[in-house]
């Protein structure tokens, strides 16, 4: 299993497996899985993590990328 960085968003596509972290996770750092939905960050980088939406329409920042 290949691990990515969530800061690039050419890394990121609709149907990916990640891990993000939640508005409210952010001090503790608490890890979100899920399948991307949407990718809301429309910048080609960001310092913090790419923002997407899950499918289970939960919203945050990818921090790893759970490639096959």
């Amino acid at each position: 299993m290949t691990t990515l960085s969530g800061m690039e968003r050419k890394h990121i596509k609709p149907g990916l497996p990640v891990a993000i972290v939640l508005k409210k996770d952010q001090r503790s750092g608490t890890l979100t899985h899920g399948i991307v939905k949407d990718i809301l960050t429309s910048a080609p980088k960001h310092t913090h993590g790419i923002k997407v939406r899950l499918e289970s329409g939960e919203v945050g920042r990818v921090k790893v990328i759970e490639e096959n």
